[in-house]
């Protein structure tokens, strides 16, 4: 019996029997379940259990997070749908930021467009600003009925591919896998590339039997899911600062305390500082560990030929909101 059955039949045993009906609710223990999409071994999977302890060290164990990794319980898509609809499947979820652009989060999606950040310093400066707090508060303010708890970086996103390839060039033609969104698919079609949408989970095979060309990871991921096996080859475009978000359904955070909600938050901002400290030496350690299993890592040396090509992207995306588009840039400095 989940959680929030056992709360259910717990309150109406306590009624029947005359008791404290809140009294009886507050002692119950809660568990919030934890949706990530990459296994408990990888860097995100680090990220949620190092959330998970900081939470039951704050409450004492009285709120416990149930993590569900190696995308168990579907798509990230899949996880949110079922959050918004209010199924009390799921929790809480990382969450893509560009990804919030399928959900009218005009603001988020600037996150995930082609070269925004410079660096994982800049994205830290944006996470940690007025600005970034807003972008956070986003799908909430939207009426998506989550709330963003905290930000992670996994550093950034290139193009892997089966076959050896030198640049820009030979990126025409390609079948690159992405997903359903719109930013990732206008930015392959920017490349001259073909955007084929392909399950993440599915993604391994799709390479291994040539349904994609290729596809795009954050290094420490591209090896954690054993893509080098099949797409040895990975060209160090570096579009894009993977960033994601970390939300809670708005009635999962409803049944918390005020004093456990807080402790959440506080630990979201513990996990930021971990994910700060981890993520570029993460990259680093993974591109060594990758070279000595035999992939080729292309240099880029020039990224103007990239960023010419996601122009209109670009253009499309911040078009009304140039202002917020601008302020992100700024805060490089």
């Amino acid at each position: 019996m989940n959680a929030r059955k056992m709360t259910a039949v717990m309150f109406a045993a306590a009624a029947l029997a005359g008791m404290g009906t809140m009294t009886a609710m507050a002692d119950d223990p809660v568990v919030l379940v934890f949706s990530e999409t990459n296994s408990i071994d990888s860097i995100d999977g680090q990220y949620a259990q190092f959330f998970k302890d900081k939470v039951e060290e704050l409450t004492d164990g009285a709120v416990t997070i149930d993590i569900q990794a190696s995308g168990v319980l579907g798509t990230e898509a899949d996880v949110l749908d079922g959050m918004i609809s209010m199924s009390g499947t799921v929790d809480i979820v990382r969450f893509s930021c560009y990804a919030f652009s399928n959900y009218g989060c005009k603001e988020s999606a600037l996150l995930g467009l082609p070269f925004v950040f410079e660096s994982s310093e800049h994205f830290w400066n944006f996470a940690n600003s007025d600005l970034g707090q807003e972008i956070l508060a986003e799908p909430q303010n939207n009426g998506l009925g989550v709330t963003g708890l905290y930000y992670l970086e996994d550093g950034f996103r290139s193009f892997f591919f089966k076959d050896e390839v030198a640049g820009i060039e030979d990126l025409k033609g390609k079948k690159l896998r992405v997903s359903s969104d719109q930013i990732m698919t206008g930015m392959v079609e920017g490349l001259g590339a073909s955007p084929t949408v392909v399950n993440f989970n599915e993604l391994y095979t799709s390479l291994q039997s040539g349904v994609v060309d290729g596809a795009e990871q954050p290094i420490p991921q591209y090896e954690s899911n054993a893509f080098n096996e099949v797409a040895p080859y990975m060209l160090l475009d570096e579009h894009t600062l993977a960033t994601s978000s970390v939300v809670i359904a708005d009635d999962s955070l409803a049944k918390l305390t005020q004093e456990q909600q807080d402790a959440l938050f506080e630990a979201g901002k513990a996990t930021e500082e971990f994910c700060r400290q981890m993520s570029v030496e993460e990259a680093e350690k993974a591109k060594a560990s990758l070279t000595e299993k035999g992939v080729t890592f292309i240099e880029v040396e020039d990224k103007t030929p990239y960023r010419e090509a996601c122009a209109d992207l670009i253009g499309q995306f911040t078009s009304g909101i140039e202002d917020k588009y601008e302020g992100i840039l700024t805060l490089a400095e």
